[in-house]
């Protein structure tokens, strides 16, 4: 059992006294007035169908005509509510928060300012971070970088990013994205999950339970952690951005790894052949649908889905990860590091396989984007890391017809003050947080192409028009895969929980075909 996957042995350890289970969560007295039901649909699930927990949970009535996800696997039966554009999406998340200023928010007005102090109209008592509030001047630090223009409308990119800046009439650049938090935990945890707090489930998790997937050999939900050149205290990731949070732990994200196994315990220990491993995992079955007879516990069903998934991701992850019949046009695309396990560049072209092979959600997250000092040495390298993968996921996505139905977004947890953090020279510098503007890109299924879409000011720090709240991003995702983010909840501790939770949220029609 110890080799089937860690999260599953988790699970078991943490049912194993099944009253105290049972009297901390209190929905769970309901299902265990019909257990025998769910033991039967428990086995059921075996086959791959709709998870038992996700119809439980869904108070919604099935739909009586077609709605453009039947060919998925799991899900809610209510799903999509309308047709939807994108049957999945691709989130290349640069955790640590990029210097938008220094890539894509062109401020030439700011070569005036050098040394000069950040005027109190601007900055208008806004919060900042116990690192710089102690400052005695806040400085003006232009961007060294050159910018030029680029595409038919002319849209202005930094030289530190060639590759990306040759694709501004493919994708939708959004200079007006804010939010609350101006700390990394909290502002990483609001953005991928809705919630400053953790303990709510992330967008890959509401995506999973709510859409399923379109391979039922593959996770629904799959996430790496690329290595990167900068700076080397990056920020820590925790499993819980990518955690179900209050939803069935089915839907969490699963990691995948670029040393040893793909999956964690993905291989049969030694001397363990497949058969046996089949014979133990019926008899495993057995024993869990025992359980959830006697305990009701939707969970026990959602540890029988995951040792099944893992038996089958045994055949589909080896394929998904070997490279081999991969032709060298395409890996050119992604640049000279494709083909080192774990870098940006080849977790890009496993997004780009993922895809084809009906993942539903991919997130990439790149560390190392925190660049309070020395920006000028660490940021050229964090570029070098994803700009030319970025624009070539883009490209091989298109060629093969994907880009299509295939939402990709770019961006950060917060931005980068125009005012240096510490000691500043002409060719040095470094930035602090700054939540009040930042960028972030969209691009393939319905969205408009070419479009610039807010403005902030001359000294990129407050927004001037268009403002676009971390909320509005993800009710434009879950719209763009066909999801009406009022309507999509779940019930949890007496509420009908929401990804974009309670405060006022829209989709951004703007970016929208």
């Amino acid at each position: 059992m110890s080799h089937l996957s860690n999260q599953c042995i988790a699970e078991l350890l943490a049912a194993s006294d099944a009253q105290t289970h049972l009297s901390q969560l209190t929905r769970r007295s309901l299902f265990s007035s019909s257990a025998v039901g769910l033991g039967a649909a428990a086995l059921a699930s075996l086959d791959g169908t709709r998870a038992l927990g996700a119809e439980l949970a869904s108070s919604a009535p099935v739909p009586a005509t077609p709605t453009g996800n039947e060919t998925a696997v799991g899900g809610r039966p209510d799903l999509p509510h309308h047709p939807p554009a994108a049957k999945r999406a691709i989130y290349l998340f640069m955790s640590g928060a990029p210097s938008q200023m220094d890539m894509w928010d062109h401020k030439p007005e700011m070569a005036d300012w050098f040394d000069k102090d950040l005027p109190e109209s601007i900055r208008q008592g806004q919060r900042l971070t116990t690192m710089t509030s102690g400052q005695a001047r806040f400085p003006i630090a232009p961007s060294i970088y050159k910018f030029a223009p680029h595409g038919q409308n002319g849209t202005m990119a930094s030289e530190l990013i060639p590759h990306m800046a040759g694709k501004v009439d493919e994708i939708a650049l959004v200079k007006s994205m804010y939010t609350e938090a101006i700390n990394h935990d909290p502002a990483i945890t609001y953005i991928c999950t809705g919630n400053q707090l953790p303990g709510k489930a992330s967008l890959g998790a509401w995506l999973s339970y709510g859409l399923g997937t379109e391979n039922a050999d593959l996770p629904a939900f799959v996430v790496m952690t690329a290595s990167w050149t900068g700076r080397k205290q990056a920020q820590a990731l925790y499993n819980r951005l990518w955690g179900s949070g209050f939803l069935p732990s089915r839907y969490q994200g699963v990691a995948l790894r670029s040393t040893g196994d793909p999956v964690l315990y993905l291989s049969n220990p030694s001397g363990i052949h497949s058969r046996v491993r089949r014979r133990m995992l019926d008899t495993l079955a057995d024993l869990n649908a025992e359980t959830l007879r006697r305990i009701g516990d939707p969970e026990t069903d959602a540890r029988i889905a995951q040792y099944e998934m893992a038996f089958r991701m045994q055949t589909s992850v080896p394929d998904l990860t070997d490279l081999s019949d991969e032709p060298q046009h395409v890996l050119d695309l992604y640049g000279p590091d494709v083909l080192k396990p774990g870098t940006f560049a080849n977790c890009c072209l496993m997004a780009r396989r993922m895809a084809e092979r009906g993942v539903r959600f991919t997130q990439i997250f790149h560390r190392g984007w925190d660049q309070h000092g020395a920006l000028p040495k660490d940021l050229p390298n964090q570029c070098r890391d994803t700009d030319q993968p970025s624009a070539g996921l883009l490209t091989d996505l298109k060629q093969r017809g994907l880009l299509d139905d295939t939402l990709v977004v770019w961006g950060g947890e917060f931005g980068r003050t125009i005012y240096c953090q510490g000691k500043l020279t002409k060719d040095d510098y470094g930035r602090d947080h700054h939540p009040k503007c930042f960028t972030v890109w969209m691009a393939g299924a319905g969205i408009r192409q070419g479009v610039v879409h807010g403005e902030t000011d001359e000294f990129s720090y407050n927004i001037l028009r268009d403002p676009v709240h971390i909320r509005d991003l993800n009710a434009t995702i879950l719209d763009q895969l066909g999801i009406d983010h009022e309507r999509f909840t779940y019930p949890f501790q007496g509420l009908d929980q929401k990804l974009t939770g309670v405060e006022e949220s829209r989709v951004v029609r703007e970016l929208l075909v």
